[in-house]
């Protein structure tokens, strides 16, 4: 009885533990904050994880939550710095735009950004035309097959280290990139599921390809360097998943093909 109960106390402390905020520290502070306020790159291209509101132009979504939590749990103001595509935001970071981001895990950004483990994760695949032939994500890889995608986004850049017959055909966001496989009768077009699905409820006919060509992850990062903000934020997205912080923000989205990720494997 005493050792099971020191067991189920050590679990208890454990579970305690995974659910905590982690440590604030100056090096913390100096790494996400050095301007006095978080300043946060946002995609709001991806409708997924984010926003625009008509009116006010008042961003929302679930990176737009999330980054507005991270700066009330450091304590200081949140700027959200706006881009149109991850690509776009991406390369603000050689502009000093920003020092937190929240995007698209992709291993070509592992050169610029340290990232966490990813928060949330959804499939990446294809919207096709109703009379296509194409009924799977593996038939879209063929020659003379045309792909709308947005440009130096995440399926971009993993559509272009893996793709060997199809051909890519560049817009400027993913807005754009669907608005040219509507309007070019293109074979296909290339993005997360979730956006697709919203999609086929625009263009009546279309439908969403079986199957997948990747999990795309959502994750946070830093600029490459600055290990004590990265640190901090790998913790903070753990905890903002082991507390249900994200499950409750994927469900106030009402975002269809969602789901929380992975707790981060331990070294």
């Amino acid at each position: 009885m005493y050792r099971t109960a020191i067991i189920l106390a050590g679990l208890v402390l454990l579970a305690s533990c995974t659910t905590m905020p982690p440590q604030i520290t100056p090096a913390v502070l100096a790494d996400l904050a050095p301007t006095g306020k978080l300043r946060v790159g946002i995609n709001y291209g991806n409708p997924v994880f984010t926003a625009k509101g008509s009116g006010t132009g008042e961003g929302s979504g679930i990176a737009v939550d999330l980054a507005r939590e991270l700066g009330r749990q450091l304590s200081v103001a949140v700027d959200l710095v706006s881009y149109s595509s991850g690509g776009q935001l991406t390369a603000g970071l050689a502009a000093g735009g920003w020092d937190v981001a929240i995007l698209a895990f992709e291993q070509e950004r592992t050169n610029a950004i340290q990232f966490s483990a990813p928060f949330a994760e959804t499939d990446a695949t294809y919207l096709v035309h109703a009379a296509s032939p194409l009924r799977t994500a593996a038939d879209v890889d063929q020659k003379g097959v045309r792909i709308a995608v947005s440009s130096k986004g995440g399926n971009d850049l993993f559509l272009t280290r893996t793709l060997k017959n199809a051909t890519l055909i560049h817009a400027s966001s993913p807005e754009a990139a669907f608005r040219l496989f509507v309007a070019e009768n293109l074979d296909a077009y290339a993005n997360l599921k979730p956006g697709l699905l919203d999609n086929v409820d625009q263009l009546p006919g279309s439908r969403v390809v079986e199957g997948r060509y990747a999990v795309i992850g959502y994750a946070a990062g830093v600029p490459k360097g600055r290990d004590a903000g990265a640190k901090y934020l790998s913790e903070f997205i753990e905890h903002a998943k082991a507390s249900g912080l994200i499950a409750r923000l994927i469900e106030k989205s009402g975002i269809r093909g969602l789901a929380v990720a992975p707790k981060a494997p331990v070294y």
